[in-house]
């Protein structure tokens, strides 16, 4: 079953096919709730050259807080090349954990690229990573469109055989997910999993960014319809994704933060569409990772590029929290 197949389905399913009037107000909603311009794919400002990099400055000068009993973890997305951009990126992953143990690593999906016997998994995972598994740190794989399903059942990606599934730490779950077929039964279950969920931070990540302001690709907007309304019912403060070749902040979207870490090995350089009001910060100029951490109602994070620059950072508070302490 195709991506577009599995999607169509659970539209026509959950009612939001063929036969469902037009919406024309949402997007503008979107707008006036977020503070920020809707995603569309229809006309685009003229291509301009690569955005212009954010201020960087050398990743241990921008320590994190490292505090005693947070979470502490990584990200990284569409890595699985087996080239020299995705062991350099690693080799910085692993000396970040010196200043900065965290205990586990995202990964938003492409894992695996072309071919995947077992000597592929090996060239394009476990060598490069090699140092960090040695230590013990988990990686938690989404499933990805250059992925094949059966990844689920590599240990390493710690998928436990399923293509979607949940995980806790501390305070947090986190929520994985396979965006290339969001077929019914899969909505179903993260509707389950968020409404039991008693965590304070509930954290979805999968492939395909629902807001992106690439030129490749850019939002998704079907799968948005699909599962946006999920995260807003539950409390998501929260979501990462991959897909795009670069880094991108987007400015929260009717009260959730999205992430998208999709270049930590692959890079479209110049892809992010320039001027979009979408945007918070982004680059698109080298490949990077992210490092998080979870203190309390708060989550602190970096964004490191290949010449381990820290090239975006800073806190995100727990929705919840955040608006209480606006009303008082």
């Amino acid at each position: 079953m195709t991506r577009s197949f599995a999607l169509t389905l659970a539209l026509f399913v959950f009612g939001l096919g063929a036969g469902q009037p037009p919406q024309p107000s949402f997007t503008t909603a979107l707008a006036a709730q977020a503070g920020a311009a809707p995603a569309t794919r229809g006309a685009q400002p003229p291509r301009t050259p690569a955005t212009a990099p954010p201020a960087q400055r050398p990743a241990a000068d921008a320590p994190l807080p490292n505090a005693k009993d947070s979470i502490k973890f990584a990200v990284i997305g569409d890595t699985g090349t087996g080239g020299r951009e995705q062991y350099e990126v690693a080799k910085l992953l692993n000396e970040a954990r010196a200043r900065f143990p965290f205990e586990f690593v995202l990964m938003m999906g492409d894992n695996i690229y072309g071919g995947e016997s077992p000597s592929d998994f090996v060239k394009k995972f476990e060598t490069p990573y090699k140092p960090i598994l040695d230590a013990g740190v988990k990686f938690y794989a989404a499933l990805g469109n250059h992925d094949e399903p059966s990844q689920r059942f590599y240990k390493p990606f710690n998928m436990d055989g399923k293509r979607y599934y949940s995980f806790g730490k501390g305070d947090a779950e986190f929520f994985a997910l396979d965006s290339t077929y969001m077929a019914p039964a899969q909505i179903d279950w993260l509707k389950d999993a968020l409404q039991k969920s008693k965590a304070k931070w509930k954290i979805p990540y999968f492939h395909h960014p629902l807001y992106s302001s690439g030129e490749k690709h850019g939002s998704e907007a079907d799968l948005r319809t699909l599962i946006e309304p999920l995260f807003l019912e539950n409390g998501v403060d929260v979501v990462f994704a991959g897909h795009e070749h670069f880094y991108e902040r987007l400015k929260p979207q009717k009260g959730i933060y999205y992430i998208t870490e999709g270049g930590s090995a692959k890079l479209r350089e110049g892809n992010i569409r320039v001027g979009s009001e979408m945007t918070a910060k982004g680059f698109d100029s080298d490949n990077t990772f992210m490092l998080v951490e979870i203190v309390k109602d708060e989550m602190y994070f970096q964004t490191i590029s290949r010449k381990n620059q820290v090239v975006d950072a800073g806190t995100i508070p727990r929705r919840e929290v955040a608006v209480a302490a606006n009303t008082q």
